[in-house]
């Protein structure tokens, strides 16, 4: 995501107007979309910045909203298994502002229909130390089997 021109949503609601073909926004976005309706599940990954997800993060479910439909038939994102991945500086996921996170992860696509097969979060400060982390690996492989199976 860091590395794709993403701008926030400008909730011009172009997206929801008769007819629409979709958001407005021209950016890198607009390749992703069919990606992301075309997929059986997302996978959503993102360090804990300041009490919440990142910022690309935040754009880019701000962005889904051209996705979702309050018609459940029509609605991409309706039923989509969605896992979830986060670390955090902090030892606790409370004081660090990762359950923030988790929570804005689930307000929206609870609102949105998806199903959050799972959730995986732990404490690192350094590159590397989720993956020598062998119980968090095990929960990321356990959520990975349930996406797979569901």
């Amino acid at each position: 995501m860091n590395g794709l021109n993403i701008k926030p949503c400008q909730g011009c609601y172009a997206c929801k107007k008769k007819n629409s073909t979709g958001c407005a926004v021209d950016d890198d976005m607009q390749s992703l979309y069919p990606k992301l309706v075309e997929s059986d599940a997302w996978i959503i990954a993102s360090p804990v910045y300041w009490f919440n997800m990142s910022a690309q993060t935040k754009i880019f479910m701000d962005r889904c909203y051209a996705l979702w439909n309050e018609d459940p038939e029509i609605n991409p994102i309706y039923k989509k298994r969605i896992a979830i991945a986060m670390s955090y500086g902090d030892s606790d996921p409370f004081n660090s502002g990762c359950v923030n996170a988790l929570r804005s992860f689930q307000d929206a696509y609870r609102y949105a229909g998806a199903r959050i097969i799972g959730m995986v979060y732990g404490s690192a400060e350094e590159p590397g130390e989720i993956a020598s982390n062998a119980y968090l690996m095990a929960q990321a492989e356990e959520i990975g089997k349930k996406l797979a199976m569901n």
